[in-house]
C-alpha cells in the first residue's frame, strides 16, 4: 500500500469523525470539570483520562470517586460499562486478523463507540486490510486527541464553568448522533428500541447493570427481528 493510499484512507476516517467530534468537545469539558469538582487531583484526572479513555465509564468513575465509593465498586462499574467494548472487539476482529497481535494493541486502546460505528459501517465497502487499518486510525486518533485536550481544558477551567450552563446534555446527544445513522432496517430498529427501552427501565439496577441488560436484550431483539424477516 502506497503512502498516498494510506493518507487517503486516514483522511477519509478523519473526515467521517469530524462532525462527531463537535459533540465530543462539551463531553470532554464535562469530564474534566466534573473531576475537579469532586476533588480529584488535576494530575490524577489527566491520568484517568489517558488510562481509561472511555467517556461514559470515565464519568461514572468520577461520580463514584466523588461519592467516596469503594475502589472495588469503581473498578467493577468501569468494567461493566465497558463490557460493550468486548462485543465491539469481537465484531471488528475479523477485519484485522492479518495484523500481528502487537499491532492490534493500539487499535484496541483507541476503540470507542464512535470509531466502532464508523469502522463497522465502512469496512463492508473497503478493499483491503491495510486501508481498513488506516481508516480506523483516521477515525479513532483525532477523537483521542480532541478528548484529551478537552479534558485538560475542563480540568483547568472547571471551577470557572457556571452551574447555569447545562453541558450535561452533551452526553446523551453524542450517543444519539451515533445511534440514529446506524438504524438501517427492522433488525437494527428492533435492537435499538428493545435495548434502549430495557436500559431505561433498568436504570435503577445496581452497578449500572441496566446498561448491560439493555445491551443483551437489544442483541436478542435484533436477532429475533432478523429471524422473523427471513421467514
Amino acid at each position: 500500500m502506497t503512502s498516498l493510499a494510506r493518507r487517503a484512507s486516514f483522511l477519509a476516517g478523519a473526515r467521517a469523525v469530524a462532525p462527531i467530534m463537535v459533540g465530543i468537545v462539551p463531553f470532554g469539558l464535562l469530564a474534566g470539570a466534573t473531576a475537579v469538582a469532586v476533588g480529584i487531583d488535576p494530575l490524577q484526572a489527566v491520568g484517568m483520562s489517558v488510562f481509561i479513555f472511555a467517556g461514559a465509564s470515565q464519568l461514572a468513575a468520577i461520580d463514584l470517586v466523588g461519592g467516596d465509593a469503594p475502589a472495588v465498586v469503581v473498578v467493577a462499574t468501569v468494567l461493566i460499562i465497558n463490557l460493550r467494548m468486548s462485543m465491539y472487539s469481537a465484531s471488528l476482529a475479523p477485519y484485522f486478523d492479518r495484523l500481528r497481535t502487537l499491532a492490534r494493541v493500539p487499535l484496541a486502546y483507541l476503540l470507542t463507540d464512535q470509531a466502532y460505528a464508523l469502522a463497522v459501517t465502512r469496512f463492508g465497502e473497503e478493499e483491503g486490510p491495510r486501508s481498513r487499518t488506516w481508516y480506523y486510525l483516521g477515525a479513532a486518533l483525532p477523537l483521542w486527541v480532541v478528548w484529551q485536550l478537552c479534558t485538560v481544558v475542563g480540568i483547568v477551567a472547571g471551577a470557572a464553568v457556571p452551574e447555569s450552563i447545562p453541558i450535561d446534555f452533551a452526553v446523551p446527544l453524542t450517543f444519539l448522533a451515533l445511534l440514529v445513522p446506524a438504524i438501517e432496517g427492522r433488525a437494527t430498529a428492533a435492537a435499538a428500541a428493545v435495548g434502549g427501552g430495557v436500559a431505561v427501565v433498568g436504570a435503577g439496577l445496581p452497578f449500572n447493570l441496566g446498561l448491560v441488560v439493555g445491551a443483551l436484550c437489544g442483541i436478542a431483539g435484533g436477532m429475533v427481528a432478523d429471524g422473523v424477516g427471513d421467514e
